[in-house]
């Protein structure tokens, strides 16, 4: 069967819409989860879109904000102290991790999951550094 010239460049045409659709939507997809990503775990940014938010929401008097902000800093210094008193045990947990790890990995294994644990603890380093660390 053979196609007309017209049906031919719809198809065209369909196919190209397709992938501007596609690629739209992949466009979209990226940006979203990638702008969420850089900043789902500032702290900095999400005490300022969180006040914010309350703000504009709540309409909250100059008081109230203060109010917050001293809540807002009382919790975060709570936090603070409590990953610092469970921090010890946290570590003899991953300790443990690492010796069940290695002792099922055969001995040629061992080198490489050792290099992938420095890789991992660099890349680690490298995120607390820049801010965008857990």
């Amino acid at each position: 069967m053979k196609l007309s010239r017209i049906a031919v460049s719809l198809y065209a045409l369909l196919i190209f819409v397709s992938g501007l659709a596609v690629g739209a939507f992949g466009f979209r997809l990226y940006t979203v989860k990638s702008g969420n990503a850089n900043t789902a775990h500032d702290p900095a940014e999400w005490r300022k879109r969180y006040t914010a938010e309350m703000q504009s929401r709540l309409h909250l008097a100059p008081e109230q904000s203060r109010k917050l902000n001293e809540i807002l800093d009382e919790t975060r210094g709570r936090f603070s102290e409590a990953r610092e008193r469970l921090r010890p045990e946290m570590e003899r947990i991953r300790r443990e991790q690492v010796e069940k790890i290695r002792s099922m990995l055969s001995e040629s294994q061992r080198p490489e999951y050792d290099k992938m644990r420095r890789e991992r603890e660099e890349h680690e380093k490298q995120h607390a550094k820049s801010g965008t660390g857990l």
